[in-house]
């Protein structure tokens, strides 16, 4: 029997970490411990000179119960977990998962559990809410049809990779029951401050959770990490990375953790807490060979605060097109060439070629992915990787992933799903022979930048035909009149290339490589 309420499922939420006894106290003290706040502002540009713009974001817990018919589960105050609770819960549902009560002084012991501790208490909270579910006369559940969803902030999403892949810290049956994971500015691998690692003896306010040999230990990757030295892995036989989201925040300078020294320690490339590198995971087959990325997006949002990633527009359309949209799109870049200026050819060059992408659906305001130079963001390659014959993966670029959803078009009797997206390839200087050389040193120089739009009807069944339409806006702007051939892969996925770049010196010849999959049908 399949779950009759998909994509509906109950959204269990795992909030982050919370350093002294005092931020503890005020988690313990917040009904959805963050999860209900919303935002009045956005930053559109990285100058913090410049005055922020308006834009109200009510918090993903209103907008979830006002666009999709959530609902919390406090009643007559008390929670699930309380024994006193009564009565079922119904499949849209969101559950906090308060693992903070413990460890403060208002309803605990104020001594912070191992985060063990924590992840065995996710596994016993998943088990209740199929408990609770199943029970409500219309879910019409079996136990083993239940699933959930797990959202999570930053050391939350440790949390939730502890338990779904240490199979000694939960239960079996729970893990079975998660659909998809969704994490927020996580430090999948570790924190770095003044690039070093977090150093494992620093028990204090239990830092040391972001160690990255610690890591492998409560991750159960320990073969993995002596092999690579990271800690963001995903086993596929844990859970699949393709349903496995992360949102990397990029927006250093308006986190305001520790007056500021937070930022200052983190320093470029970070959310002002999380480096960018650190923030997302990779799956790994039976033999520990990287096997896909998660699905991945960047934002342009600091780790928290007032322009903090979890209280903002762009994470919440990512959120909730994740869970609910119905189309996948996984963007590469496939670089054919590169050609250096003229009177460099020949000789042995140093570049590093920057790959900026913006990626928004039609008629927005934000970005669903915001990959820039100036935000420290950017896929990077260096020219060596780029002509080298015998490296093919370094010219195959993983930029990022979008999801589309029917809801949301601004035509209802228009079916295709349209979205722009601007790709730019730059290269900052040109250094020839280990020497700063003035006569070809192009600063800041774009070797393509054009914006494409894609508009795509998906099939109305199962093995139908696609159809899809593109155009570059540099030659019709505000359309996409192309019609775009596919090839359809053996895992039923569809594969569309679209060229750009020319022939020319310094230039850059590829392709855009899109693949497509419906998602949630």
């Amino acid at each position: 029997m399949s779950n009759p309420h998909a994509p509906f499922y109950p959204i269990i939420y795992v909030r982050g970490y919370a350093m002294t006894q005092s931020e503890q106290d005020e988690t313990t003290a917040d009904p959805f411990c963050g999860f209900n706040l919303g935002s009045t502002v956005y930053r559109s540009t990285p100058e913090k000179d410049r005055p922020a713009k308006k834009f109200i974001f009510e918090s993903p817990l209103l907008r979830l119960c006002s666009d999709f018919g959530y609902a919390d589960v406090y009643k007559d105050g008390l929670d699930i977990v309380d024994a006193e609770w009564e009565g079922p819960i119904p499949p849209r549902s969101i559950v906090i998962y308060r693992y903070y009560d413990e460890a403060s002084k208002l309803l605990g012991t104020g001594k912070t559990p191992p985060i063990t501790e924590f992840a065995k208490g996710l596994s016993r909270l998943i088990l209740r809410v199929r408990e609770l579910v199943c029970a409500h006369p219309e879910s019409n559940l079996l136990p083993e049809d239940f699933r959930c969803y797990l959202v999570a902030h930053s050391m939350g999403g440790l949390v939730c990779r502890a338990f779904l892949q240490n199979p000694a810290l939960g239960d079996e049956q729970a893990r079975r029951a998660v659909d998809k994971v969704f994490t927020y500015a996580t430090p999948h691998n570790g924190i770095d401050i003044l690039g070093l690692n977090v150093p494992r003896f620093l028990s204090a306010a239990d830092m040391n959770n972001f160690n990255r040999a610690t890591m492998a230990k409560y991750l159960d990757l320990e073969a993995l990490f002596k092999k690579t030295g990271r800690a963001d892995w995903l086993p596929e036989e844990a859970f699949p990375s393709e349903r496995f989201f992360c949102l990397v925040g990029t927006n250093r300078a308006d986190y305001e953790a520790a007056m500021g020294l937070s930022r200052a320690f983190a320093g470029h490339g970070s959310d002002g807490l999380v480096r960018i590198d650190n923030a997302s995971v990779w799956g790994t087959n039976a033999r520990g060979q990287v096997s896909a990325p998660s699905a991945t997006a960047y934002v342009y949002r600091a780790h928290s605060g007032f322009f903090g990633i979890v209280n903002s527009e762009e994470a919440y359309q990512n959120l909730t097109r994740f869970l609910f949209g119905d189309i996948r799109v996984d963007v590469w870049v496939d670089v054919d060439a590169v050609h250096l200026p003229t009177e460099i050819q020949g000789k042995p060059v140093n570049a590093l070629y920057l790959f900026e992408l913006l990626a928004s659906p039609r008629g927005k305001r934000w970005y669903l992915t915001r990959r820039v130079a100036e935000e420290d963001s950017p896929a990077c390659r260096n020219h060596q990787q780029l002509i080298d014959p015998a490296d093919k993966n370094a010219r195959k670029i993983f930029l990022s992933t979008v999801f589309l959803a029917n809801r949301a078009r601004v035509n209802a009797a228009r079916p295709s799903l349209a979205y722009g997206l601007t790709l730019g390839v730059r290269v900052p200087e040109y250094e020839v022979e280990r020497r700063f050389w003035a006569d070809t040193h192009y600063e800041g120089g774009y070797l393509f930048r054009d914006t494409l739009v894609m508009e795509m009807v998906p099939p109305r069944q199962a093995g139908g035909d696609w159809t899809v339409h593109h155009g570059w806006q540099s030659n019709q702007a505000g359309r996409a009149t192309q019609a775009l051939a596919y090839k359809t892969l053996r895992n039923g996925k569809i594969e569309m290339r679209v060229a750009f770049g020319a022939h020319q010196a310094p230039g850059i010849q590829g392709h855009l490589r899109f693949v497509v999959s419906a998602w949630n049908s």
